[in-house]
């Protein structure tokens, strides 16, 4: 008699995802440092006059001119999982990914699937409400789920390529922000410590929703503020931190940024957890990589490095704007639905660099 398959007698709701990877969600990421080495003196292929955006400023997405009125924005994004429930991976996964499009100002309007999984130990069930959270996700988004791709692999990884579209005038970038622009963050921070609370078994249920509320909520209003002239760059807040992504408008625009401590919006329960410790490994790999471009107010707690540094999966827009136009892009914000939404700092004239009050 041949035995059956491992999943097919293995119970789908004993199954912790977590535990399966080395990682989750975009700390997952190779480390700023290590990347910009790799990529060092690779070429991104042949110049193409149409090619508007590419990997020169490490963007959120590529941009390629169709006509004289629109803009392609390609994009994609994967991970392991990030919480041991099937569908909330999937959603938050989703989400995480079509929010690059957005980060461009950009309509995000087709997705593919990236699938790998060991299927020889993962139930198919497991594996299939996985696929499940992802197209609700598109389903909200009104991107169409169009196919896809699947591996067997021995860690699971689930993400999208995604498509948009956007007008000429629309697309935000990360390096052309102004000297004087007031910055904007989306939604709090912290969640790649709630994400090391839960693998440790240590996030309570009230934490679990803070994280998962933050991850499965979509930057729809990135594709509205495109329409902001005064929106003069945008990104959102993933694996590299607030302060990664932060430089990395500041390398691009060849600014400094100035920003308030106080200021910025984070989950109460990281708040909680962030002084014990607890976090994920990506924490000090991003700080090895762009700590020498952060200045730091002595008068800050010791942690804070930690939630500055800390990853982010599906986090939030941040936005550089006209200071004139700061108040209108915060109604933009809590009209979508993001009361966390605040104006953190701003960015002047100087080396790049953050400077942390």
């Amino acid at each position: 008699m041949i035995a059956p398959e491992p999943f097919a007698t293995t119970d789908p709701s004993s199954i912790r995802l977590t535990t399966l990877t080395h990682g989750g969600g975009c700390g997952c990421k190779i480390a700023p440092k290590i990347l910009r080495e790799a990529l060092a003196g690779v070429s991104g292929g042949f110049p193409h006059p149409d090619l508007l955006v590419g990997n020169a400023t490490a963007d959120d997405a590529a941009v390629f001119r169709l006509n004289d009125q629109q803009m392609l924005v390609a994009t994609t994004d994967f991970f392991m999982p990030i919480v041991d429930d099937p569908r909330d991976f999937g959603r938050i996964a989703a989400t995480n990914a079509i929010s690059d499009v957005y980060a461009m100002g950009a309509t995000p309007v087709l997705a593919l699937a990236i699938l790998g999984m060991p299927v020889n130990t993962l139930p198919l069930a497991v594996i299939r409400r996985i696929m499940e959270g992802g197209a609700e996700v598109c389903h909200e988004a009104g991107v169409a789920l169009a196919g896809g791709h699947t591996i067997d692999s021995p860690e699971p990884i689930y993400g999208l390529a995604v498509i948009g579209l956007a007008e000429p005038g629309h697309i935000k970038r990360n390096d052309t922000a102004r000297p004087g622009d007031l910055l904007v963050l989306g939604k709090p921070l912290g969640v790649g410590v709630l994400s090391a609370a839960l693998k440790k078994g240590l996030l309570d249920a009230v934490g679990y929703a803070e994280m998962l509320a933050v991850t499965t909520r979509l930057n729809t209003v990135g594709q509205r503020l495109g329409a902001f002239d005064a929106v003069h760059a945008m990104t959102d807040v993933t694996g590299f931190g607030l302060l990664g992504h932060l430089l990395e408008i500041c390398r691009g625009s060849g600014l400094a940024a100035r920003i308030r401590f106080d200021r910025l919006p984070i989950l109460p329960t990281a708040l909680v957890l962030t002084p014990q410790g607890i976090g994920p490994g990506a924490i000090e790999r991003n700080w090895a990589s762009y700590g020498h471009e952060a200045r730091l107010s002595p008068k800050l707690p010791s942690w804070s490095q930690r939630l500055l540094c800390d990853p982010q999966t599906s986090g939030g827009l941040l936005v550089a704007c006209a200071p004139g136009a700061a108040a209108a892009v915060l109604e933009q914000f809590h009209a979508a639905g993001f009361p966390e939404a605040t104006a953190i700092g701003a960015l002047e004239a100087g080396d790049p660099q953050v400077v942390v009050e």
